[in-house]
């Protein structure tokens, strides 16, 4: 189970990454960055993986996971 779905309630959305979007499954206000474990509004949501389906904060986020996960 990835970050996103440690912290419940009803403002935390359910996305599926692709490739260059996302789609809303279940609709929310934010998603769990699943390193770092900070809240992204969706409005502010610029990285994620979509072969791990999970969502970075940020570009330092989403490197440290691609390296921690291509050593």
């Amino acid at each position: 189970m990835d970050a996103s779905h440690k912290t419940g309630g009803p403002e935390l959305a359910v996305l599926h990454y692709g490739d260059g979007d996302f789609t809303v499954l279940r609709p929310g206000r934010f998603v769990v960055c699943a390193v770092s474990g900070k809240k992204i509004p969706l409005e502010a949501l610029r990285y994620w993986s979509a072969v791990q389906q999970e969502a970075y904060a940020g570009p330092t986020e989403a490197l440290a996971r691609w390296r921690g996960l291509n050593p």
